[in-house]
């Protein structure tokens, strides 16, 4: 008797494969979910942390570090990443208020001579990794210790306060229902939104995610990979020059001390957001939702009488497991 064998449905493996590409990835559904998971928690625990209010001060204390990390974003998309962004924003801060109060400048001028001189470190960063080959982790950590010693010896190690009302307007507020929000917070997610359709919707955003996804395969499409870093990192000064001005108008002085944690803080937020430290994979709006995961568990402990010191504890660890579900995935890769 002549056996039978059945054959296998052709269409079937494919239109799997087709639903699973349309599936978010963990990377992209982690952050959400995380995000979510947290404030669940922290309303099970303060009844303080359910409102309008208070999700305002988590968006006014976040704002800051949340555009610092669109600037570390676009970095470490490359490959690389930037330890002297917060120094950079604190020379630029420095730069701005000193300009506007102890010279007389008008405000508007005194604002583009801050980020002017937060673009020029960018402009440095790019020019040392690319021309010389520097890798830039050395670089950025060099030109850190620059910019503290730059804002340190400009300031004499003192705020700069009688700000005029023109660099202030940031940190002023209007009324959404029973909330006070921050123009400073809708300049941040505007800048978001730009960031975000610029790395989806054109050429310059994919070509950034083809350099850091393989520089050689990138370097032999014909992308000038020098350019695109250099592209890059000035862009990022810049935006670590309107996270100064944002920073300014939310504390109202142009403080030499600042800017020494943003460093790390503007780091975690893009890992919890699911950007691979590999390069070429991750998204801006998983930066923002991992700079609000910081925020939000920041605030809720200490809504709890948590300690600052098991915040940090905490942030710590949180870092630790997405830097090794990043590993983990790409190594599986």
């Amino acid at each position: 008797m002549p056996t039978t064998h059945s054959v296998p449905p052709v269409a079937s493996a494919p239109a799997s494969r087709r639903l699973a590409d349309r599936m978010p990835s963990l990377a992209e559904i982690g952050p959400l979910v995380a995000l979510v998971l947290a404030c669940l928690f922290f309303i099970s625990q303060s009844n303080r942390f359910l409102s309008f209010q208070n999700f305002s001060l988590i968006l006014q204390q976040t704002m800051v570090v949340a555009v610092i990390a669109i600037g570390q974003t676009l970095i470490v998309l490359t490959g690389g990443i930037d330890l002297s962004c917060g120094m950079v924003m604190a020379f630029g801060s420095i730069v701005m208020t000193k300009f506007a109060v102890v010279l007389g400048v008008p405000p508007a001028i005194a604002i583009l001579c801050g980020v002017g001189a937060s673009t020029l470190f960018g402009l440095l960063n790019g020019v040392l990794i690319t021309r010389i080959k520097l890798p830039p982790f050395i670089v950025t950590l060099g030109t850190l210790n620059i910019a503290f010693a730059l804002t340190q010896l400009y300031s004499n190690a003192e705020s700069v306060s009688n700000l005029p009302d023109a660099i202030m307007f940031f940190g002023s507020t209007f009324r959404v229902g029973p909330a006070e929000v921050t123009y400073g917070t809708v300049l941040a997610l505007l800048m978001y939104l730009a960031t975000w359709f610029v790395l989806r919707d054109t050429v310059p955003g994919r070509h950034l995610y083809a350099l850091g996804n393989n520089p050689e395969s990138a370097r032999l499409m014909g992308l000038k990979s020098n350019r695109i870093l250099i592209m890059v990192y000035s862009l990022a000064g810049l935006i670590y020059g309107v996270a100064a001005l944002l920073l300014v108008a939310r504390t109202g002085v142009g403080d030499p001390q600042a800017g020494q944690t943003e460093n790390l803080d503007s780091i975690t937020a893009v890992v919890l957001g699911g950007t691979s430290l590999f390069g070429g994979r991750g998204s801006i709006v998983g930066t923002l939702l991992g700079a609000l995961i910081v925020g939000v568990f920041r605030n809720g402990l200490t809504l709890m009488g948590v300690s600052s010191v098991y915040q940090v504890l905490i942030t710590g660890m949180l870092v630790i497991l997405a830097v090794a579900a990043d590993k983990l995935s790409h190594r599986g890769r």
